[in-house]
């Protein structure tokens, strides 16, 4: 497998995972010490507090799932862009955009870069 295929296997895993609410497989993509930033948040977030967010998520909304609109393999890891969809308790639709840049050594995440519409995370939290 060349890396490029390499590096898409991983990203489909972990949008698999992402999917599924699955933390274990989540981790097991993750490099132990992985780098992962949001632009709307200062500092790194650790692998463990971006699983308990997961899980948070799929609390928060009912059919959550993750549109795939690009992926493109990128020398280091991937490009990806997604929406985050689900539904509220009471009904609203959810519809978060975003563009993440990962990158992967050895099978395994070592960093993942996500920007978001700081308006849509806030919508996200009020539900």
């Amino acid at each position: 497998m060349s890396s490029t295929e390499a590096h898409l296997d991983v990203a489909r895993r972990f949008l698999d995972a992402l999917n599924n609410n699955d933390g274990d497989a989540v981790r097991e993509i993750y490099h132990p010490e992985a780098r992962i930033w949001h632009n709307f948040e200062e500092g790194l977030q650790s692998v463990e507090l971006n699983i308990k967010t997961l899980h948070w998520m799929h609390r928060k909304l009912n059919n959550l799932h993750y549109d795939l609109v690009r992926l493109e393999a990128l020398p280091n890891g991937y490009l990806q862009q997604h929406v985050l969809r689900g539904e509220t308790t009471g009904g609203e639709t959810i519809a978060l955009y975003a563009c993440a840049i990962c990158t992967v050594e050895d099978g395994r995440l070592t960093a993942l870069e996500e920007y978001l519409d700081p308006a849509q995370v806030a919508a996200l939290q009020r539900a």
